[in-house]
């Protein structure tokens, strides 16, 4: 019997948190939906595309946003529970800048044109949220796509001149004018709608419930 096909938009950003944790939580459910043929995509999105590209030091920047430097201290502690459950060792108190992440989503593009934008999705957020690694730096972004494969001399290259910038902007301006405001968002099949870092049962459960409706579909 063929299987059903599910093509799924994830709209994340590297420096959301909620967005890692939603990350490992749509691997779980995917590996426990082997009936069906699920392919994954991820689209960019800024959470703050203010930032400018050198970055913003992260106590100066969670003041500047949120009023105080431990504002985000409840929604740490928990994620730091959340985050465990799924292998994820959030680090907040290494991070010490706060960078625009245009050039992290031009990587992305480019690995996931060779079967490769899901490692390197992963491989950016652990540098930031479990190393404190600076996303503002060229050498940390080159580093981290020659982990997953990709060549050095050539995204070193794309990075300098500046290559799918403007694809990249226009990929998130295009969530914008769908509505998204927040991430994790998963659009599936370019008709339903997944908000927030949903647990594995309640993504595995949507997702056999929308693989279902469009079975019905074509019955």
């Amino acid at each position: 019997m063929q299987k059903t096909k599910l093509h799924l938009d994830v709209i994340v950003d590297v420096v959301c948190p909620w967005c890692f944790l939603g990350k490992r939580r749509l691997d779980t459910a995917i590996a426990e939906l082997d009936d069906l043929d699920i392919e994954v995509r991820y689209r960019p999105f800024q959470l703050d595309p203010t930032i400018p590209q050198e970055g913003i030091e992260r106590e100066e920047y969670i003041i500047g946003k949120f009023g105080s430097a431990d504002a985000l201290d409840e929604a740490h502690a928990r994620l730091f529970s959340l985050g465990a459950d799924v292998g994820i060792t959030y680090a907040f108190d290494l991070i010490e800048k706060s960078p625009n992440t245009l050039d992290a989503h031009r990587l992305i593009r480019w690995a996931a044109a060779d079967g490769l934008g899901d490692p390197l999705w992963e491989r950016l957020c652990s540098l930031f949220f479990e190393d404190g690694a600076d996303l503002t730096k060229a050498e940390t972004l080159i580093a981290a796509a020659e982990d997953v494969g990709l060549d050095e001399d050539e995204v070193t290259m794309k990075l300098e001149d500046g290559v799918d910038l403007d694809a990249v902007k226009a990929d998130i301006a295009h969530a914008g004018r769908m509505g998204i405001t927040g991430v994790p968002t998963i659009i599936v099949e370019n008709k339903f709608a997944i908000s927030g870092a949903q647990t594995s049962e309640v993504l595995g459960d949507a997702l056999r419930r929308i693989a279902s409706e469009l079975d019905a579909t074509k019955s």
